[in-house]
């Protein structure tokens, strides 16, 4: 580690295991975690993207990986900070990926608020802000 570099964050490397496609990615996930993603201004049902525990947290990654990315997706950007208050971290996460409802290539930047201890993440809370088409017409 180079002077003044703070260790990965447990919500980063979590993020990096989920965009490296690494089914360890759990072992950043604490197991009673609390988990919701929410979309702005989006019509899209994702009453099925929350849950508390390792069994939900399973049938989310596993639908997470069938319809939003069946072919993974790629970070942009990953940009966590600390917040004042122990364990709480704020992360910018923009991807690029082929969006399985819309079977498109798309952008999009979400933002998250998590809380971590002992090196795993136990609140999650994603606002996806925007899903962007990146080519002209849906893919086969």
């Amino acid at each position: 580690m180079l002077p003044n570099q703070s260790p990965t964050s447990a919500i980063e490397s979590l993020l990096r295991k989920f965009v490296a496609n690494d089914p360890t990615l759990i072992s950043y996930m604490a197991p009673d975690i609390d988990f919701r993603i929410d979309h702005f201004r989006d019509e899209a049902d994702v009453g099925w993207q929350v849950g508390k525990g390792m069994k939900d947290i399973g049938q989310i990654l596993t639908r997470l990986a069938s319809d939003i990315f069946p072919k993974g997706t790629e970070a942009l950007a990953i940009t966590t900070q600390a917040l004042p208050q122990d364990g709480w971290m704020f992360t910018t996460f923009e991807q690029k990926f082929f969006y399985g409802v819309r079977g498109r290539i798309c952008t999009s930047v979400t933002l998250i608020l998590s809380h971590e201890s002992n090196g795993q993440v136990d609140y999650f809370r994603e606002t996806v802000t925007n899903i962007v088409n990146v080519d002209e017409a849906p893919q086969a």
